[in-house]
């Protein structure tokens, strides 16, 4: 019988760390209010939906997604909206999701033209079916827009009941 080697330790999460290695920035509540600058109030109903089925998730993709990845430097919003469209778009099968990007390329200023121009550009690389089916979603998506009734960009504050004498 052969004896066994010994088996060393398992490192430690401090030993798998290269010294040199950039922390990750996770910043919790920028991406919440990132999240309500790109989505709004459906984001709220959106996350406690998926809260109810998958306790956790929800916070988990806003805390790494919105407070993470979005978090930092080298794109601006408009440029990882366009990053997002495309990857969308190129992936398929993910309608609800570029829906909620088109919104919110709407939503931080992007125009419906350059959102159009954004997924036909993409014909040649990821094919003429993907690039019609993410027209159809831009188009379904700016008809909800148009028919959506404009909120205004503050709540009015309530009217002060009258006195009686």
């Amino acid at each position: 019988m052969t004896p066994t080697p010994p088996t060393a330790a398992p490192p430690t999460p401090a030993q798998l760390v290269p010294a040199d290695l950039a922390p990750a920035t996770l910043d919790r509540e920028a991406g919440y209010a990132l999240l309500a600058d790109l989505a709004g109030p459906v984001a709220v109903t959106t996350l406690g939906g998926l809260d109810a089925l998958a306790p956790g998730f929800p916070d988990w993709i806003v805390t790494s997604l919105f407070g993470g990845t979005y978090q930092r430097a080298g794109l601006a919003l408009r440029d990882r909206q366009i990053a997002n469209l495309a990857a969308l778009t190129a992936l398929g099968g993910v309608e609800p999701q570029l829906a909620d990007h088109v919104r919110n390329s709407l939503r931080i200023g992007m125009t419906r033209e350059e959102i159009t121009e954004v997924l036909v550009h993409l014909a040649p690389y990821v094919g003429v079916p993907k690039t019609l089916a993410g027209l159809r979603v831009a188009a379904t998506t700016f008809a909800e827009a148009s028919e959506a009734p404009e909120a205004p960009e503050t709540p009015e504050a309530p009217e002060a009941p009258e006195e009686q004498a």
